[in-house]
This record gives structure tokens, sequence and C-alpha cells, in this order.
């Protein structure tokens, strides 16, 4: 999955995010009320690969394999992450006050639709 995917995803999971409180916050089900899983979930289940371990594998090799598998796909997940909250707190450290977080979010997915994070996995 490229970057830009994997930061639309972010985007998609922050905001949700904040759907689901506004949801607790007034007291109704965030819940989806189709019954789907989430931005997050659907972000894991694409980007974390299946992992085979032989039945004779010591713990060492176990911990070994797991971290080769998964290292690059979280390393591209918490970058994502990283973006996301390094925009919000740009936001917040020019006092921004007349722009929300879901504008700040809405600005870092225009960048990436306009190409500036097709750069990487």
């Amino acid at each position: 999955m490229e970057r830009a995917d994997v930061l639309r995803r972010v985007i998609g999971i922050l905001t949700e995010a904040q759907d689901i409180r506004r949801a607790a916050e007034a007291g109704e089900d965030p819940e989806a009320p189709d019954g789907t899983a989430g931005v997050a979930t659907q972000l894991l289940n694409e980007m974390l690969p299946s992992i085979s371990v032989p039945a004779d594998a010591s713990p060492q090799q176990v911990a070994t394999l797991v971290a080769e598998a998964l290292g690059p796909a979280l390393h591209t997940m918490v970058s994502g992450f990283s973006l996301a909250f390094t925009s919000l707190a740009i936001a917040h450290d020019e006092g921004r006050t007349g722009v929300s977080s879901i504008e700040v979010l809405q600005e870092l997915a225009l960048e990436v639709e306009a190409g500036t994070y097709d750069e990487g996995p």
C-alpha cells in the first residue's frame, strides 16, 4: 500500500474517531449502524501480513519472524499518524482557532490528493 493510500486511511480513521466521539457525547450508539468494520479495522486487515511460524520455532525465531513481517507495515502506519498529528499540532501552535480539526484534516487530504506525499511506501 502506497504512502498516499495510508494517509487517506489515517485521515479517515481520525475523522471516524471524531464522529464516534460526537455520537458518544450525544448519548448515541457510536457503532456503525450497518455493522461494517471501521476504517481502522480495514486498514489493519489490508496492511498486516499473514505470518507463518514453523511449529518448532524458538521464541527468538518467532519474535524475529513477527518483527520482520510487521515492521514495514507498522512503520508506514505510524508515519501516517505522525504526519496527521503534526498537521493538527502545527495548526494549534499557530493559533488557528478559527479552523477545526476536521478542516485541518481536510487540508491534509487535499495535499495528499495533490500528490504531495506520493513518494515512498
